[in-house]
């Protein structure tokens, strides 16, 4: 089967970011099917298209600048960029079925266009329930926008053969929609184990280059540093964990229109570089090793329920890290943490509370031994890679044997 294989932000293991497209689209290359990766390169280095064979997926690259960093507006337009861009390439490629994954929203665009043009499936992938999510951040304002946005939802989903949902609360907004849902099948982001378990060697490396690290019990939070992420929660409950334990650190690792609001705000708390420190993104390959010298990996939302319902990586990182995870919010993750005993959920708006249940968490060497051994065994079960991979390509050959 040759698949169109639709998303504008994919990254392979050497940027940073998920990797959660390289890693379906090198096994589906593996299971036999022929993937031809549809995406864009963000960083204005290029021109037009280009493209290459990576990992045996023949990966399309459009040069479509985009940063966290950019207005709403300017996102916007790199968003109808590449949709148009990518409408153009898929009609001249062909295929057998088209794929496509969001977010952007705007993916449905080449995707459906795709499909009905060269009369095959299209099956959808909802990795965040937009446009919700931006309308309850504030960021869609306008009630015109708004009114697009939510039909734009509406015809990505009707015009689905199949559609992915990343977690359950995604799959019940779909489902609310009005999409049927035994057409939804729930394929969660993964654990990559072999890749995190392989490179804990290299934790002295990162000691050796950050000196106040060693010694200290290490908090982790390594993803964007957007609006959406609420980082700057870290540094209240750091402040509020300065005078309560010295040994305990916080990590922040990323990029992000956020980040220098949270540098300033953690300069002009004092923790900066007494018991937080902020590093730049680095590649995907290159985390593992900064997950070996923490204690405790976290990922964060602001405090509103429309984010309940992520499946943010990091999550899934800590876990293939052997690691107990924290989060500040509610939802299936939450449920996951407490039925599963892998970490903590700490209050969203409560720093000096999550400080003392962090604190307390990291001085019971026994709790913290089997909440990490606990996240592995999730990792290796669960949340596997390999074991979801199965579930991923088994609703690509339904909607394609459906048409057949």
């Amino acid at each position: 089967m040759k698949i169109l294989y639709l998303h504008q932000y994919f990254n392979t293991p050497s940027m940073n970011g998920s990797t959660r497209s390289y890693e379906m689209a090198k096994r589906l290359v593996s299971a036999g099917h022929e993937v031809h990766m549809i995406t864009s390169v963000r960083d204005g280095s290029k021109t037009g298209w280009s493209s290459e064979s990576l990992a045996g997926i023949q990966v399309h690259w459009h040069s479509t600048p985009y940063s966290n960093h950019f207005s709403y507006l300017r996102r916007i337009f790199a968003f109808l960029t590449f949709a148009l861009a990518a409408a153009r390439r898929v009609r001249r490629l062909g295929g057998d079925l088209v794929f496509a994954t969001s977010t952007p929203l705007t993916i449905a665009i080449p995707a459906v266009w795709a499909s009905r043009r060269l009369c095959v499936p299209m099956v959808f992938e909802v990795r965040d329930l937009w446009p919700q999510l931006p309308i309850a951040m504030g960021a869609i304002k306008n009630p015109v926008l708004q009114w697009l946005a939510k039909h734009l939802e509406l015809f990505a989903y009707r015009n689905a053969s199949q559609i992915i949902a990343l977690s359950p609360d995604m799959a019940e907004g779909v489902v609310n929609a009005g999409y049927p849902r035994s057409r939804v099948t729930i394929v969660p982001n993964n654990c990559n184990i072999d890749h995190f378990q392989g490179q804990l060697a290299d934790a002295e490396k990162v000691l050796a280059g950050h000196h106040n690290l060693r010694g200290k019990q290490i908090v982790l939070y390594a993803g964007t540093l957007g609006k959406l992420n609420g980082v700057s929660y870290l540094v209240s409950i750091a402040l509020q964990m300065l005078n309560r334990d010295e040994s305990i650190a916080f990590l922040v690792i990323g990029d992000g229109k956020e980040r220098q609001q949270i540098e300033c705000y953690a300069k002009n708390s004092g923790v900066l570089g007494k018991n937080f420190w902020m590093l730049p993104p680095i590649a995907k390959e290159e985390i593992p090793a900064f997950f070996a010298v923490a204690s405790l990996g976290c990922s964060l939302v602001v405090n509103l329920p429309e984010t309940w319902g992520n499946s943010a990586n990091k999550f899934f990182d800590t876990l293939a890290a052997a690691r107990p995870v924290m989060i500040n919010h509610l939802g299936w993750q939450a449920e996951e943490i407490e039925n599963s005993d892998i970490g903590i959920v700490v209050p969203p708006d409560q720093p000096e509370v999550a400080a003392e249940m962090i604190r307390h968490f990291l001085q019971d060497e026994s709790r913290l031994l089997n909440a990490g051994e606990a996240a592995r065994q999730l990792a290796l079960t669960k949340f596997n890679t390999d074991k979801l991979f199965m579930d991923f390509k088994a609703v690509l050959e339904k909607a394609r044997t459906k048409v057949d």
